[in-house]
C-alpha cells in the first residue's frame, strides 16, 4: 500500500521475531538483519529512507504465522500509530 512494499523472509521456519531470536544462531540473526538492509539497497530506497516492520502476535497485528519483515518506502511513510 506504499510505492515500495517488499517482504524479507528468513529461510528457517520461525513463528515471529521472538521465536527467531530464541532459536536462530547468532550468525543467522546477524545475516538476516543485514539482508533487510541489502534488500533496501537493491530496491534503491536505502539512502532516502524506509520502514522495516514486523508484527508479533495477535495484539501486534500478525496475520501470517511466519516471521517476515515488510519494507515500506518510496514516499513519506508518516507516523506508525496515531
Amino acid at each position: 500500500q506504499k510505492k515500495v512494499h517488499v517482504l524479507v523472509i528468513p529461510k528457517g521456519e520461525y513463528l515471529d521475531l521472538d521465536d527467531f531470536n530464541s532459536k536462530a544462531s547468532e550468525i543467522e540473526i546477524m545475516e538476516f538483519l543485514k539482508a533487510i538492509t541489502h534488500v533496501a539497497n537493491l530496491m534503491g530506497v536505502k539512502d532516502k529512507g524506509y520502514r522495516a516492520l514486523t508484527n508479533i502476535g495477535n495484539d501486534g497485528g500478525q496475520e501470517v504465522p511466519h516471521l517476515h519483515f515488510h519494507i515500506f518506502a518510496g514516499e513519506k511513510i508518516g507516523k506508525m500509530v496515531s
